[in-house]
């Protein structure tokens, strides 16, 4: 009877309905996340618009004008500190991200999830969208815009927590590295698709450039709102196993656990059962979170490696711009290989973690190797087209490797950590706390960037070089232990 079936049918009716619950959920999740990162492009794509050189502009013929330097320039982004008024805009962003993203984590665990992103992309939309109506409504405050900046900012933190914890309520542990590395890669299509979008506008009606991406992140919190399933146990579907990975024969990501869970209380550790564990509901506090092994060290070093990444994305399209001489629309278009250099990265760093066991020991020689690779992009880069290409790719996935494995698997683990004691609520506290801790280093970035530039560019690749080193030295404890845990392993 079955073989009569048509062969899509018979692939349809060969995985189970928890599979395709788990696989919906997860472009679900991946489809919010791209949204969000498609509205936060645009602000580094028009940024080469809003200051221009006007003298290589052809002007208007019924133009009548007398300053032939700032003519074409958007007020207040036509003085001789417009770098610095750009990193206002930058930080507005990125400070209130970062501040809202400790509370954000909070909030998230208790509120229904669903609720919590629809409201938040529908928010995000109408502030990225109200940036844009400033060039229709002819708006040349500085106040104006930071302020938009600031609300969106805040608005965007109900995001990475609340999606993070969707995902972990759905997958367990075995191979949520590479899973997890294909769908981090959100983050590079989300700003690829928003690079591209921009493109389209910003030469001729920037504001069309945030006015798009508002509506479709808006549209996408409608989808959430009737779509969105946060647990298994919503639909009857079975939860994902977290900690008995030896029964499992899952590969264990980046904690070595036993059998059984072995829990510190005050100071002694415990042996209990697995099967005698209880499962909490009541959320974990802020202190709980931190004293979970790990999220300490991996979350100051996601603080240097956002650093790197932010300061590219909100930078690197003005760097090409200026140092290759492209125009705007050229410089966003070639931003987007960077982004896609992180896709593969992203995938390739969960995979190797994966099959090794070591997440902090896959970080930490992504990140070596970086730091010579910036050097190198930043002498040789835009010597020709085919090494611009290159060298974006490259560093790309280098950069972007290890920011993505611990903001997505590393949180993960540790969110579900065995001392939690089957805490399943943890999970978007501590992502809130690894990711905010980062978003202080995404601020700081692009803020440097703006300081530092005028004194040249060399000089911003020597700050990202810094913060790759000290990015490293954070994870040195973590990657001693898994190499101790390997000789180990050896041995026996």
């Amino acid at each position: 009877m079955k073989s009569r079936l048509a062969p899509g049918i018979r692939l349809i009716t060969s995985f189970s309905r928890d599979t395709w619950y788990r696989y919906f959920i997860l472009f679900l999740t991946f489809l919010f996340y791209t949204a969000y990162h498609l509205s936060r492009k645009p602000i580094s794509i028009v940024k080469s618009q809003l200051h221009r050189n006007c003298s290589a502009v052809i002007r208007p013929a019924d133009l009548n004008i007398t300053d032939n330097v700032t003519w074409c320039d958007w007020a207040p982004f036509d003085q001789d500190n417009y770098q610095t008024l750009f990193g206002v805009l930058d930080n507005s962003f990125l400070v209130a991200y970062a501040i809202g993203m400790f509370f954000s984590g909070i909030f998230g665990e208790r509120l229904p999830l669903r609720y919590y992103l629809s409201v938040g992309m529908l928010m995000s939309g109408l502030f990225t969208a109200l940036f844009g109506l400033g060039f229709y409504w002819n708006i040349h405050s500085l106040g104006y815009y930071a302020f938009i900046q600031v609300m969106n900012g805040l608005m965007q933190t109900t995001g990475w927590p609340a999606v993070v914890a969707c995902v972990g309520n759905w997958f367990g542990k075995g191979k949520r590295g590479f899973i997890m590395g294909i769908w981090n890669s959100h983050t590079s299509v989300g700003n690829i698709l928003g690079s591209l979008i921009a493109g389209v506008f910003v030469s001729s009606a920037w504001g069309m450039s945030f006015i798009v991406p508002g509506i479709i992140i808006a549209s996408t919190g409608i989808l959430c709102f009737f779509f969105l399933v946060e647990k298994p146990e919503d639909v009857n579907c079975s939860p994902p196993q977290h900690h008995s990975d030896e029964e499992s024969g899952e590969t264990e990501p980046l904690l070595h656990n036993t059998p059984h869970d072995d829990l510190a209380i005050n100071g002694a550790i415990t042996t209990v059962p697995l099967e005698g564990v209880e499962e909490h509901t009541e959320a974990i506090s802020f202190c709980g979170a931190l004293r979970i092994p790990g999220v300490v060290e991996f979350s100051l070093c996601l603080l240097f490696a956002k650093l790197v990444s932010y300061t590219f994305l909100y930078w690197l399209p003005l760097y090409i711009s200026n140092v290759a001489h492209f125009e705007a629309k050229e410089a966003g278009d070639m931003s987007t290989l960077f982004d896609a250099g992180g896709i593969v990265g992203g995938i390739m760093a969960g995979l190797v973690s994966d099959y090794t066991g070591g997440r902090a020991t896959t970080c930490f020689i992504m990140l070596v190797a970086a730091a010579p690779m910036l050097f190198v992009y930043n002498a040789v880069g835009q010597r020709s087209f085919s090494t611009t290409v290159g060298m974006l790719l490259l560093c790309g996935g280098l950069v972007n490797g290890p920011y993505a494995l611990i903001t997505t698997a590393v949180s993960a683990d540790l969110g579900t950590h065995e001392s939690l004691r089957g805490n399943s609520r943890a999970l978007s506290t501590v992502t809130a706390i690894i990711d905010g801790t980062g978003s202080v280093g995404a601020a700081l970035g692009p803020l440097l960037a703006g300081v530092i530039s005028p004194t040249g560019w060399n000089n911003v690749f020597y700050m990202l070089i810094s913060a790759d080193v000290l990015a490293c030295l954070f994870l040195f404890r973590l990657v001693y232990k898994e190499v101790q845990g390997w000789c180990g392993r050896v041995r026996e």
